[in-house]
């Protein structure tokens, strides 16, 4: 019987662990923290359940809704999407719908939305290299600063200019201006695009739920789990990784090693490591998450599931109305349960201020874009921090991480997976996939490249366009 140790317990680890499991291998789980579902996992919070900001379920791949079937079986709620634009003091309908986009813009700004358009259909970007460049050539120059600069700039905390073209390349490949308009006119009915579908499964218990129900076929099956049990470094003998050790400098060996820590601290955890290796790895790099959870009493606020904030003149980004997801989740209490997120690096003022002034800043921004009244009353606050959430793609990322893949594939036995152990802005289906085909690789000695998986090759969706926006 072969023994695996996997690194992390959030959607990427514990698919894994629920493959090999099915498949009578024997799993160790190694979990820094002391919950399950990483950046996926849900909690109760005053008499309610939430998430760590939203996460929708959709994917065309079979073998990513079989789990999900098998895991969850009918305890699931299908929820109609509703999501809005907030720009320039108005809110856009998302998907694009042309009348609501009549409504909101100026005849000027449609003109010129046309203008810069067209300009860049007959004069193109060559070569972009740039998330700027890249949308500019999509959609032009007018809409590019509408619709995307400002969200996307607050969420990775660099210049378009400075943001790898691979991210548009990987988010909305396909997609452009007129098959928008053509859409928005059809009223976006049997929108083939993953990022328009208007309807998306939800665990009841919310979803973390999804994976503490794996875990639990897991240890059904002789899997064991270890929280608060952060890795510090891995074995290696020649070329082939045995196993690893723990914090406590225990020593853990298996036939194989997955890993979702972050490629970054993995490559440190690796003694063999060359230093310029090392050196090459400190180019990548992560954006922290500040969640801030408010509780109003009212249950009527607002119908959208999640708004994207597109102004510069408050500093959040995206607000969760948890009140419109699965009823089950409300436990028949009349308040609703607002997340705003704030994203930050880790020497910005705003990832070390005090919660107070977080509360302060999240109900002030709240009533400045007209969520709340301004004589709304903030029942409770709750600030949470998610370090290391999104990894960067600044121009220039995927030489370095190139090297990093070189290096970790030289080293038997050593499966890295997830968005942070691949360094890949997944969304949680991506990191299921990429879990179960690892415990395929090591179940049926397959050979799948798992690098490949959400990259612009259309890996998962079958050509169907990804979401520029985060899920």
């Amino acid at each position: 019987m072969k023994k695996v140790i996997v690194i992390g317990a959030g959607p990427a680890g514990i698919s894994a662990s629920y493959m090999l499991s099915k498949n009578n291998v024997k799993v160790e789980i190694f979990e820094a923290s002391p919950y399950v579902g990483g950046m996926s996992r849900s909690f109760n919070l005053w008499g309610q359940t939430v998430d760590l900001g939203p996460h929708r379920f959709f994917s065309k791949e079979p073998k990513v809704n079989q789990f999900f079937n098998e895991v969850l079986k009918d305890d699931y709620t299908n929820v109609s999407r509703l999501t809005r634009i907030y720009y320039n003091k108005r809110f856009f309908d998302y998907p694009l719908k042309l009348f609501n986009v009549f409504k909101n813009l100026s005849i000027s700004t449609i003109v010129s939305v046309l203008y810069y358009y067209i300009k860049q259909q007959i004069i193109p970007i060559k070569n972009p290299r740039s998330f700027e460049d890249w949308v500019t050539n999509r959609f032009g120059k007018k809409l590019y600063g509408i619709f995307f600069k400002n969200y996307t700039e607050k969420l990775w905390g660099i210049p378009g200019s400075k943001i790898d073209a691979d991210w548009a390349a990987q988010r909305i490949k396909g997609l452009s201006l007129i098959e928008a308009v053509i859409n928005s006119i059809r009223g976006n009915k049997n929108n083939k695009h993953k990022t328009l579908v208007d309807q998306f499964k939800y665990p009841n218990g919310g979803t973390g739920s999804l994976y503490n129900k794996a875990l639990e076929h897991i240890e059904s099956h002789g899997g064991v789990i270890y929280m608060e049990q952060p890795i510090s470094k891995l074995i290696i003998n020649n070329n082939v990784c045995k196993g690893v050790v723990t914090k406590d400098g225990e020593e853990h060996y298996a036939d194989y090693v997955i890993s979702s820590m972050p490629i970054t601290k993995l490559i440190k955890g690796i003694d063999i490591t060359p230093k310029d290796i090392l050196d090459t790895a400190k180019k990548l790099y992560f954006r922290n998450t500040i969640l801030v959870y408010l509780e109003i009493n009212d249950e009527h606020l607002f119908d959208d599931n999640w708004i994207y904030i597109h102004a510069p003149n408050v500093k959040h980004g995206r607000i969760t109305n948890f009140r419109n997801w699965a009823p089950s989740l409300n436990k028949d209490k009349k308040s609703t349960i607002l997340c705003m997120e704030f994203w930050a690096f880790d020497n910005d003022d705003i990832w070390k201020a005090e919660d107070e002034y977080l509360a302060s800043i999240a109900e002030q921004e709240l009533k400045e874009i007209k969520l709340i009244s301004a004589d709304e009353k903030i029942e409770n606050v709750q600030v949470k921090r998610v370090p290391k959430c999104y990894p960067v793609y600044e121009t220039g990322y995927k030489e370095h991480l190139q090297i990093i893949e070189n290096y970790l594939n030289s080293i038997d036995n050593l499966i890295p997976i997830g968005r942070y152990g691949a360094f890949k802005y997944n969304n949680q289906d991506h990191s299921i996939l990429m879990g179960i085909l690892a415990g395929e690789n090591i179940c049926y000695n397959s050979n799948i490249n798992l690098w490949d998986i959400n990259t612009d090759t259309d890996y998962q969706e079958d050509g169907e366009v990804k979401d520029v926006l985060i899920q």
